[in-house]
C-alpha cells in the first residue's frame, strides 16, 4: 500500500472504531470506489492494535481501580461498585466471544457485503434514534438529581450486563458498529448516554484484544499475510492518536447533543452505499 492509502486507512478505523456509525462501512469505500488492494490481515491487526491503546490510555486509571478492585473482591468476598463494573465487563463479553468463535466462517463470509453493510447500517442507525428517544423522553427528563444523573454506570444491574454483552453479539454482522449496538441497548435499558458509551467503551478492551490474538495467531501460521514494518507502524499511530481524540470528543458531544446526528449521518450513509449496488 502507498503512504497515502495506510494513513486514510488508518485514520478511518480510528475515527470509526468508537463512532456508533460502523467501521467496516467506511472501509469497504477505499475498494469499492478508489479500487484500493485490500488492506490485508496484518493492516487490520495494527489499527486494532492503535484503537485498543488510546481506550486504554484514556481509560488507565478506571481500569487500574477496576482491576484492582476486582482482585479484592477475590481476597475479601466483598463487592465494590468498581468490582461490579470489572465483573460487569466480563460477563458482558462472553457471548460475543462465544458467537465469534462459532460462526467465524459464517461472519467471514459476509463480511464485505454491501448489501448486508447497507441494510445494518440503516437499520440498527433507526434502532439507535428510536433508543436516544425513549431514554431522553422517558429516563431522564425529570430527573434533578446530578449524581444520580451522572452515576448510573455505578448502579448497573447484572442483568443490563448481561443483556447489553447478548446485545453485543450483534456487532458480528458487518454494518451494526459494536459501539453501536451496545450504546443503543444501554440506553433502552435506562442508561445515561455518557455511561453507554463507557461502559461500551471499556466493553471494547476484551473484544478488541480478543480479535487481534486471533488474527496475530493467523498470521504467525501464515507468514505471507504479514505486512511491511512502516505499514504496521504507521497504522498503529494514526489509529491510535485519531481514536483518542475521537473519544474525548464523543463523550464531550453526547453529553449536550445526544444521538441525532449519528442516526442521520447513518441513514445517509446507508443510502450511499445501496446505491453502489443499483
Amino acid at each position: 500500500m502507498t503512504l497515502t492509502q495506510i494513513f486514510v486507512l488508518a485514520f478511518l478505523q480510528g475515527i470509526t472504531e468508537f463512532l456508533p456509525v460502523s467501521s467496516s462501512a467506511h472501509l469497504i469505500f477505499p475498494s469499492q470506489i478508489l479500487g484500493w488492494p485490500d488492506q490485508g490481515l496484518a493492516f487490520d491487526v495494527a489499527v486494532h492494535i492503535g484503537t485498543l491503546l488510546a481506550v486504554i490510555i484514556y481509560y488507565f486509571a478506571d481500569l487500574v481501580k477496576i482491576t484492582f478492585a476486582v482482585l479484592r473482591s477475590l481476597v475479601e468476598r466483598k463487592n465494590t461498585p468498581e468490582s461490579r463494573i470489572g465483573w460487569f465487563i466480563v460477563i458482558a463479553t462472553i457471548p460475543a466471544g462465544l458467537c465469534g468463535f462459532l460462526f467465524e466462517s459464517q461472519i467471514s463470509s459476509v463480511a464485505r457485503s454491501i448489501h448486508v453493510i447497507a441494510y445494518t447500517t440503516i437499520g440498527f442507525g433507526l434502532l439507535l434514534g428510536l433508543a436516544s428517544y425513549i431514554n431522553r423522553k422517558f429516563c431522564w427528563n425529570n430527573v434533578v438529581n446530578m449524581d444520580e444523573r451522572s452515576d448510573s454506570l455505578r448502579k448497573m444491574t447484572l442483568a443490563q450486563a448481561v443483556i447489553i454483552g447478548f446485545v453485543q453479539a450483534l456487532a458480528l454482522i458487518p454494518g451494526t458498529s459494536r459501539s453501536g449496538i451496545t450504546l443503543t441497548a444501554g440506553l433502552f435499558l435506562g442508561m445515561r448516554p455518557e455511561s453507554a458509551a463507557r461502559f461500551s467503551f471499556l466493553l471494547s478492551i476484551p473484544v478488541i484484544l480478543a480479535s487481534g490474538l486471533l488474527e496475530g495467531i493467523k498470521i504467525v501460521q501464515y507468514p505471507e499475510l504479514n505486512a511491511a514494518p512502516l505499514e504496521i507502524f504507521v497504522g498503529v499511530f494514526i489509529s491510535f492518536i485519531t481514536a483518542l481524540i475521537v473519544i474525548h470528543c464523543f463523550l464531550k458531544f453526547i453529553s449536550k447533543s445526544g444521538m441525532a446526528v449519528f442516526v442521520i449521518y447513518r441513514l445517509l450513509l446507508g443510502s450511499l452505499l445501496l446505491s453502489l449496488i443499483h
